[in-house]
């Protein structure tokens, strides 16, 4: 059956006239975006501030196991939270205790540490956490924790998971993409940082295992590593070193600090338009259910633009030649680590005759007028293993849902976008 999609987030500041928005019309706001959250980054460090929020009766802990979020249920698509009596089991009594430098004195590699991130503070909760910093901060905190079962807090993450699974509640399935837009953008940055520490659990230049720091937003390398002190010595004769626990050098200590930071993928995804302006290029790939189209995207290069990329890719995919190209809007997206952004191009006059054979990942690819398109926006979209709306007749063309950016993308260019004749 099919599925109600829910609502967008809102633009920021809607109401606000400005030179800005009566020239290029009101900003998109895409799935995935749109966080309520004020991420407060600067105070990462500030392990006081972090340990205060950690323990405040206003602070919420989004669990996650294997990446997937506890939810309230399967119809009412809300993220569901616990209290830090809940996870104190599993994080300890307080992982903030020490500063940062004290953290790497005492580093351990064989312990345990469940990965948590501080995702920031919901600033309209009045009677949330007060800090005062060099500024002053209220809101509810905000923290993803880690409680996949593994290692020496294994027993304390199953009897986490079999406490807060009751009922409706249980951790999600597949990509989620029906939770409501507030929850959805939170959720975002807790999978994307927890997948990124996960994946990154060694030193790129000495190799030696890597330390979370900054609420979650950094690795380092620590110069130290009690685990080290237990390894039984090279030879009986040999001279025991000075500093049992030191590890070898790592150019990341030293100079210019190279910590160890999340990456983002820029990739484009874009709506191209024949130069009549009437017609969008769609493709679609083989594993994609009948009938079903998108735009057109991929993976942005080293030293390209984002109108090179567009350029490149719409040619290598499809044997367009794109000339101008205008950026719509972007949307995170955390499978794993991507940010779309989204563009609108144009073929050159004698560029629009479509050919599949550079390169081997689309099906197919048409150029459909935008009455089809409208058509279908209205009753053919869904997700790619979802039914389309009741109204849809078998045949017709299909389309993303509009949680995607892809949607949003194929929506604005059909409704005037791209037409010399839109009001902005």
């Amino acid at each position: 059956m099919s599925k109600k999609q829910p609502d967008l987030p809102l633009p920021a500041h809607p109401d606000v006239d400005s030179m800005l928005s009566r020239k290029f019309g009101r900003e998109v706001a895409n799935y995935f975006a749109g966080s309520p959250l004020n991420r407060l980054g600067f105070l990462r460090s500030d392990h006081v501030f972090l340990s205060r929020a950690l323990r405040h009766p206003s602070t919420s802990f989004m669990l996650c196991k294997d990446l997937q979020p506890l939810v309230q249920s399967a119809e009412n698509k809300k993220l569901a939270y616990v209290g830090y009596e809940d996870v104190k089991p599993v994080i300890g009594e307080d992982p903030y205790a020490l500063g940062e430098k004290e953290m790497h004195e005492q580093y351990n590699s064989e312990k345990t540490v469940p990965q948590m991130i501080f995702l920031g503070i919901d600033e309209r909760v009045k009677d949330g956490l007060d800090y005062q910093g060099k500024n002053r901060y209220i809101g509810a905190p905000y923290f993803a924790v880690d409680v996949t079962p593994r290692g020496s807090v294994k027993e304390a993450c199953e009897k986490l998971i079999g406490k807060v699974e009751q009922g409706d509640v249980q951790f999600g399935k597949g990509r989620l993409m029906e939770l409501e837009a507030s929850d959805a953008a939170i959720y975002a940055e807790a999978r994307q940082l927890l997948d990124w520490n996960a994946r990154n659990p060694f030193c790129a230049q000495c190799g030696q295992p890597t330390m979370s720091v900054n609420g979650g937003f950094k690795r380092a390398c620590p110069s130290t590593d009690l685990a080290r002190k237990a390894a039984a010595p090279m030879s009986t004769t040999a001279a025991a070193p000075a500093n049992p626990s030191e590890r070898p050098p790592c150019a990341t200590r030293t100079g210019v600090s190279n910590l160890s930071f999340p990456r983002t993928d820029p990739t484009v995804i874009m709506a191209v338009v024949n130069h009549a302006g009437d017609k969008i290029l769609l493709g679609r790939q083989r594993r994609w259910p009948p009938y079903w189209y998108s735009t057109l995207a991929g993976f942005a290069e080293p030293a390209e633009s984002i109108e090179e990329a567009v350029r490149r890719e719409v040619y290598e995919e499809a044997g367009i030649f794109v000339g101008r190209v205008v950026i719509h809007s972007t949307q995170p997206w955390p499978y794993p680590a991507n940010l779309m952004i989204g563009a609108v191009g144009q073929a050159v006059p004698e560029g629009e005759t479509i050919d599949l054979g550079n390169d081997p990942e689309l099906d197919d690819a048409k150029w459909f007028d935008f009455a089809e398109v409208r058509d279908a926006l209205r009753v053919g979209t869904s997700g790619l293993g979802d039914a389309a709306g009741p109204e849809y007749k078998e045949g017709g063309l299909r389309l993303p849902p509009s949680t995607a950016i892809a949607n949003q993308l194929i929506t604005s260019v059909v409704n005037g976008f791209a037409s010399v004749e839109a009001k902005m």
